[in-house]
This record gives C-alpha cells, sequence and structure tokens, in this order.
C-alpha cells in the first residue's frame, strides 16, 4: 500500500493551497486527490468564458437544492467546481476579504485563534494586489486586479450613488468596506488567474507532491479512533492509501460532509437509514449549512451600448479578436464590474448588503442567455445571513449527489436585509444621474412596492450565489465538528481544511476566505508536525 506523510482530499481552492503550503519545506510528502480532470478548457484562461464553463459538467458538479417552501418550491442550482483547481475554474474571480468584524465574531464563537488580527497576515501573504495601500499583499501568490474596462452607464451608476449618499471606495479590502466603486478579481493581464496558477502549477514540479486526478475518494478510513488513510476509485478500481500523519479534507462545504458520512462519520441516525455502518458519531457533520442568497433587478436601458448587444452577432466577432490580440474588452468580464457595499440602516456599523452591477440582463439567467435589447441589473444579497439549512447525503451511493436544503430566507432578519437591500438599489437607480439611460424597470417592475411584494419576487427569483459554507463548524463547543486548529473532533489524524470549517458567513464573496483558511490551515499543520518531532 502507498503510504505519504499527508493525503489531501479534493483538488479545489483550499486543497491547491494546502498543496503548495506543506510542501515547500520538502520535509514531507503529500498526495492529492482529485475526482475531476486537468483544467485543460480553453474557457478557464477566459474570463467571460465562466458562463460557458457553469453549464459543463466537466468542470461542474451541477449540484441542486431540493424543492423548499420559503423559495417557492423551486429547484435551485449549486455550482461546484469540478476538476484540479475546484471553484476557481468557474466561479466569477471576484475577490473580496471580508470585513474585520466577520473574524472578530468567529472568534467570539469559539475559533480561537481566527480574529482580524490573527488571519490578516494570510491575506497580505497570498494576495499580489499592485494598486492597494500597505495593508495589502504585494508578493503573493495569487494576482488579483481591478476591473480594467470602463463604460459610461457604469459611471453613471456611480455618480448615482453619490448623489444617493453614498461613498465611493476605490479599495473595499483596503480600510473600510463601505462604499462603490469596481471589483477586484483574480485576473492578470485579462486572463483569469486560479489556484492552479498562483499555488499548484509552482508545485508540480516537486519530488514530494504526488497529484492524481480522476480519482474518486470513496471514503476516509478510521481504524481504533484514529484515521489512517482513505479509499478512492481511479479507472474503475478500488485502491487504498495509508496517510502516516493526517488525512485532510479539503473537498469544500458540499462534499466534505458527503465524504465523511460516506465513511460512517455523521449523525447515527442518518446512517443506519442508508445501511452505513456508524464509525464516528458526529451529528453535526452536514449541519450550519449557510450561503448567500441574491435577487437580480433588471432594467431596460438606452442611449449606450451593453453586453446585450457587444456579445452578440457582429460585435462579438470583434471583441473576440479584440481579446485575442490585446487582453482587453468584453471578454475579460466576470460577474461583477461595480461593487456596493451598503448599509441598510443608518444606525450600523458596517455594510450589511452587497450589490453587483452589469451593464447586461438576461432574458434567461440560468443558462446565461442575454436579452437581446439593451440592459443592465443589479444583483443584491445580504452580507451576513444567519439562516441555516443541511448538506447530507441520501444514498449510500458515492456517485450520487448529496441532498442540499439551503433553508434559504427563514430567518426574519435575512428577509428584512434583502428587501431593504432591494428597495434601496431601485431609489439608486432613479437618480437623476442616471436618468438618460434607463428606460424602465424589467425585473421585478412597478407592481412591486410593498414589503410582501419584494419579498414574494425574492422567494419566487432568488438563487445562490456559490458561498456555500459551515457544514463542519470550527469551534470549542461540543457541537463543534473540529477545534479551532481544524482537528476532527473524536478522530485523530483527520482534519478540514475548506470551507466547511466557516462559523459564520463573511461579509462578501468567499474565494478570498477560503484561501486564507487553507493557508493558516497549513502553518497549524505544520505547527503540529514539529510540536510533534516530525520532520518528515
Amino acid at each position: 500500500m502507498e503510504s505519504y506523510d499527508y493525503v489531501i482530499v479534493g483538488g479545489g481552492t483550499a486543497a491547491c493551497v494546502l498543496a503548495n503550503r506543506l510542501t515547500a519545506d520538502g520535509q514531507h510528502t503529500v498526495l492529492m486527490l482529485e475526482a475531476g480532470g486537468e483544467p485543460n478548457s480553453m474557457w478557464i484562461k477566459i474570463p467571460a468564458g465562466f458562463t460557458k464553463l457553469l453549464n459543463d459538467p466537466v468542470y461542474n458538479w451541477c449540484f441542486e437544492t431540493e424543492p423548499e417552501s420559503n423559495t417557492r418550491d423551486r429547484v435551485i442550482a449549486i455550482p461546484r467546481g469540478k476538476g484540479l483547481g475546484g471553484s476557481s475554474l468557474i466561479n466569477g474571480m471576484i475577490y473580496v476579504q471580508g470585513q474585520p468584524q466577520d473574524y472578530d465574531r468567529w472568534d467570539s464563537m469559539g475559533a480561537t485563534g481566527w480574529s482580524a488580527h490573527d488571519v490578516a497576515p494570510y491575506f497580505t501573504k497570498m494576495e499580489s494586489y499592485m494598486a492597494g495601500g500597505s495593508r495589502r499583499g504585494k508578493s503573493g501568490p495569487m494576482r488579483i486586479a481591478q476591473v480594467a474596462e470602463r463604460y459610461p452607464i457604469a459611471h453613471a451608476l456611480l455618480q448615482a450613488a453619490v448623489e444617493d449618499g453614498q461613498q465611493l471606495n476605490d479599495d473595499y479590502n483596503g480600510e473600510r468596506q463601505e462604499g462603490f466603486g469596481y471589483y477586484q478579481v483574480a485576473q492578470q493581464g485579462g486572463q483569469r488567474w486560479s489556484v492552479v496558477d498562483g499555488y499548484l502549477n509552482p508545485a508540480r514540479q516537486r519530488k514530494n507532491l504526488t497529484v492524481r486526478s480522476g480519482a474518486h475518494v470513496l471514503k476516509v478510513n478510521v481504524q481504533a479512533g484514529r484515521c489512517t488513510g482513505v479509499t478512492y476509485r481511479l479507472g474503475g478500481r478500488e485502491v487504498s492509501v495509508a496517510a502516516g500523519r493526517e488525512v485532510i479534507m479539503a473537498a469544500g462545504a458540499v462534499q466534505t460532509p458527503q465524504i465523511l458520512e460516506l465513511s460512517g462519520i455523521g449523525n447515527p441516525e442518518l446512517l443506519h437509514r442508508l445501511g452505513i455502518a456508524v464509525v464516528h458519531a458526529a451529528p453535526q457533520v452536514g449541519e450550519n449549512y449557510i450561503d448567500h442568497f441574491a435577487t437580480r433587478l433588471n432594467w431596460r436601458v438606452r442611449n449606450t451600448q451593453t453586453l446585450n448587444e457587444l456579445a452578440q452577432g457582429w460585435r462579438l466577432g470583434q471583441s473576440v479578436l479584440e481579446y485575442f490580440t490585446r487582453h482587453t474588452g468584453i471578454l475579460t468580464l466576470g460577474t461583477g464590474l461595480v461593487h456596493g457595499f451598503v448599509k441598510t440602516r443608518a444606525e450600523l456599523a458596517t455594510p450589511d448588503v452587497q450589490y453587483f452591477f452589469m451593464h447586461a440582463s438576461y432574458a434567461n439567467a440560468a443558462i446565461r442567455k442575454l436579452d437581446n435589447f439593451p440592459g443592465m441589473t443589479i444583483g443584491v444579497t445580504g452580507l451576513r445571513p444567519t439562516s441555516q439549512g443541511s448538506i447530507h447525503i441520501k444514498s449510500a451511493d458515492p456517485m450520487a449527489g448529496p441532498s442540499i436544503r439551503p433553508n434559504f430566507l427563514a430567518n426574519e432578519a435575512d428577509r428584512q436585509v434583502l428587501v431593504d437591500g432591494m428597495k434601496i438599489a431601485r431609489r439608486l437607480v432613479s437618480r437623476s444621474a442616471l436618468a438618460n439611460y434607463i428606460e424602465c424597470e424589467m425585473s421585478p417592475g412597478d407592481t412591486v412596492q410593498t414589503d410582501v411584494e419584494w419579498l414574494n419576487f425574492a422567494r419566487e427569483n432568488g438563487q445562490t450565489i456559490y458561498h456555500p459554507v459551515g457544514t463542519c463548524r470550527m469551534g470549542t463547543d461540543a457541537q463543534a465538528v473540529v477545534d479551532a486548529r481544524l482537528r476532527f473532533n473524536g478522530i485523530a489524524g483527520l482534519r478540514v481544511v475548506d470551507a466547511s470549517v466557516m462559523p459564520a458567513m463573511v461579509s462578501g464573496n468567499t474565494q478570498a476566505a477560503v484561501m486564507m483558511v487553507a493557508e493558516r490551515g497549513a502553518d497549524l499543520i505544520l505547527q503540529d508536525a514539529i510540536a510533534a518531532g516530525v520532520r518528515g
């Protein structure tokens, strides 16, 4: 049987960071197992290519929620990246660190050592953002840039924000988050910069790192209370591999609990019902699922060109030529052009709503089909939802997807923040700076006026924006799945290092926070190895 010091389950964002950091000193052997393949698609490096990849089962697990009454019994897509690089291959590239208060809250919830002061050095370590101030990293592996393209209607939106009493903010990852400006994205030279570019590729030449794609992990192996390795399927055969130090779960907030439950680690009642032998009772595995729920408000516009026209017909051909000759133009755009971080109530200390503006509108948002006339969209999400759902297996078949129940909008506070955020977005668009551009509000339209009507619109049309966290929550209480050093409670040699350990949502897109968790997680793993007298 093959044996490595560390076996990493997963090949996505957190896993690539871990693979790099754990092999950097050459002292430890590491195996990384990824069920998907190599990131070979031409669409990966093209930022606008996410519209193709989000519908491609080669690069997306294509998970879906169970129908729930809170969202009118709709089935909602839960995209998760598949292949080396994970969701960093198919996401909108938006880079948001969150608010310092997010991490201080983690610390107060029992994630000791994860305060804003503790995690700040890791954000600095991982990023290379040349436009920022002294707080920003300049030499990290992740290339971060401000969206480069500028459009008259985007400038008008920023002017409207000022008219509305909002602030402009050129660096929401700097001293303060509040305000409007252009998004920061994981790009370099107009191309997507994934964790494969920043972390995995520089490490793959190291002799102590083995990367195995097409390896679908079936279970982690536990003997006498210790995780000893994993069993995976590769090319139709089952293979077991030993982990001398630790198995590190880094399969994300959806698949980490799925694999643990398939291994007999979870709620005994659920496992018994599915005929899985209980290896370790851990009822909170798969619980505490939190995600960002968003609505999209659309307007028909005039007196300008939008992506709706620029991405079709001969203009699209022109844009393709521009991109491949200069790496500029509309193909450099992801899911957000202009950001807004807004307080829905003046007495709040920090923003509680995030806006995503694009000069585009969709006839069918699910398949990213654009309208055939000029349009614009403002996506609206509450930054810190507290409604909790769950992710659990519904079959003992490791190839079957899990049951995902987000429980969106369960809490009144989440509902009110979203309603208030949508009303502020409409008010902002009504300002004189945009008067020359706005023809009419298409969605939800003028018939929606009361809070009840706004909430009904959200229930009938809202979607996740792909930020699942929390399903293996860290903390110091008896219900925590992992401790503050990310060690699995009750099983030696098993650690979880991905979005599932987050005890609460961060204020913004989660990719940066996941990378930070992995950076700090790698340090904790190496510290524990030194404390145990291990040098490889």
